[in-house]
């Protein structure tokens, strides 16, 4: 398979979905590689607010998802920040369509990224989305430490083992970013990359984002082959 649909998809809210798809975005440009990206909340559009040429997918269209489906005939990589108790729309869409077999038919892959977080409800929906969809896509769990870097319900699930010893799944984690630069980012509309060359921001505070970016682009690229197109 040469092509490849992202999904970051946890049907809870608030575990980083939307922060980890405006960097994936911005490491995708960074690096130079063509994709197409999508945003599922019209009304909390994270995703679009920081990268404007981002598509909306209107969910509540019963054609509402197919233009990420479509694209993949176009371009190699295509990525999707779900919103937040969306994952039904997603289940009902991917039988509807036959999802095996579109992604076969289009040479393509489908990669799950859920994050999960220190909360029974985040563990809970990558037990809700594997039960579902098993085998039929890759799956990465990005660990969001934005709280602190206890995941001992996590370590200790059955989901877990599951994923770890019959699913193949990576693991990767996204580190905490000081509260007051999450919050200069959003009030300035800037991506790290943007702020990195941007004079309001401090010496001190450039090389703060530039060393958290290092470290989150390191944890992309150790999951590059289920995040990334083949090369052909």
């Amino acid at each position: 398979m040469t092509k490849r649909l992202n999904l970051i998809l946890n049907g809870k809210g608030g575990v980083g979905k939307s922060f980890f798809a405006v960097n994936l975005v911005q490491y995708l440009k960074d690096k130079k590689i063509q994709f197409v990206a999508c945003d599922c909340d019209n009304e909390n559009s994270t995703l679009k607010r920081f990268h404007g040429e981002v598509e909306f997918l209107e969910l509540a269209h019963p054609r509402g998802l197919d233009p990420m489906i479509r694209a993949l005939e176009k371009f190699d990589l295509v990525v999707v920040d779900c919103r937040a108790a969306s994952t039904e729309v997603f289940f009902n869409y991917f039988d509807e369509i036959n999802l095996p077999e579109t992604l076969q038919t289009l040479s393509a892959a489908l990669t799950v990224v859920m994050p999960v977080n220190q909360e029974a409800d985040s563990i809970d929906q990558l037990q809700r989305i594997v039960g579902k969809l098993k085998k039929t896509c890759s799956y990465v769990v990005l660990r969001n430490a934005v709280h602190n870097n206890n995941f001992v319900l996590y370590d200790q699930s059955v989901i877990h083992n599951k994923l770890q010893k019959e699913l193949g799944a990576k693991e990767i984690t996204m580190a905490k970013l000081q509260p007051w630069l999450v919050e200069e980012l959003s009030h300035k509309n800037l991506t790290i990359t943007a702020a990195l060359t941007d004079g309001r921001f401090y010496l001190l505070d450039r090389q703060r984002l530039k060393t958290w970016q290092r470290k989150l682009y390191a944890e992309i690229e150790s999951a590059a082959e289920l995040l990334l197109p083949a090369k052909s």
